[in-house]
């Protein structure tokens, strides 16, 4: 993600809570970028200091990629 635009496009459908968008952008990423935005969802879901709707977002956005991937 190279440019600001683009990263926030990416961010809002990643914690959009729709599934389609989340999908989208989960698969705009590669192998190498994927752990350290799970580490952030990770993160945005647990820790204090983020509102509730954002914590809310992450959960989404987790409980859709942990359902795309290989058990």
């Amino acid at each position: 993600m190279s440019n600001q635009p683009e990263l926030d496009a990416f961010w809002a459908d990643l914690l959009s809570e729709e599934t389609w968008r989340i999908q989208k952008a989960w698969g705009a990423l590669n192998d190498e970028e994927k752990p350290y935005v799970m580490e952030h969802l990770n993160s945005m879901a647990t820790d204090s200091g983020w509102a509730e709707s954002q914590r809310d977002s992450a959960k989404a956005a987790l409980i859709v990629i942990e359902g795309e991937r290989p058990a």
